[in-house]
């Protein structure tokens, strides 16, 4: 399975996506610069966390008119894997990829820490390797992670149970729905602003996050071997 790991002018948590991929899954992933379009020979796509762009404007706002988005919505449109982390996250948002807006979290402040989760949906691609209703502790390190949608829009992503991750306990940014991830309709794209690629070591703190990872390749090889 191959992955491209988009980095923008301002990504700072490229490396760590890079490392995850080849040290948990034993995969290839390759660093693609932004200005780069054609991803056709990727069969998945991880947006990095960061600041790309510095967040000028708004977090991802500039990220969207880079020329690799354009590969990575013929991507999504394709079928194939994308997930955005925090600032990758915010960047699906603003491409429209994913629906909603981010905030500045409630309390103005940047927070970074280990944080509770719930799977609230273990039928992704990206979480067959958990169960439904588990708790997971994995860090989130943000500033805007205060995920917003109209009434609509939330009853829509509870209805289509899109709504993959939510914050367990403590709403730490004020996120309508204590939502921390969502997916898109088909199911191929999901949004989180916790950072699974920082919790698949012990010596991290967690391993928490690594199963989002082995979730993907699972879902690869089981759809490689139904086409073969």
């Amino acid at each position: 399975m191959k992955f491209a790991v988009p980095v923008f002018p301002g990504s700072n948590c490229d490396i760590d996506c890079l490392r995850a991929v080849r040290d948990v899954l034993g995969e290839q992933a390759t660093a693609v610069w932004h200005r780069e379009e054609d991803l056709s020979e990727f069969d998945a796509i991880i947006l990095p966390g960061g600041f790309s762009y510095g967040d000028y404007l708004r977090t991802g706002a500039i990220a969207q008119f880079s020329p690799v988005m354009e590969g990575v919505k013929k991507a999504a449109a394709e079928g194939k894997l994308v997930i955005g982390i925090c600032n990758g996250f915010q960047i699906l948002l603003e491409s429209g990829l994913l629906p909603g807006a981010m905030l500045p979290n409630a309390n103005l402040k940047f927070i970074c820490n280990f944080q509770t989760l719930r799977v609230e949906n273990n039928q992704t691609p990206f979480t067959l390797d958990y169960e439904e209703g588990e708790e997971i502790r994995i860090p989130i390190a943000h500033g805007e992670g205060n995920y917003y949608c109209d009434e609509r829009t939330l009853k829509e992503l509870k209805d289509g149970n899109r709504i993959v991750f939510t914050y367990a306990g403590e709403n730490p940014n004020g996120s309508v729905g204590a939502v921390a991830g969502i997916c898109n309709e088909a199911g191929n794209v999901l949004g989180l602003m916790p950072h699974p690629e920082r919790a698949v070591l012990e010596w991290m703190g967690s391993t928490d996050g690594r199963r989002v990872f082995t979730s993907m390749l699972r879902w690869w090889k089981e759809r490689m071997n139904g086409a073969a």
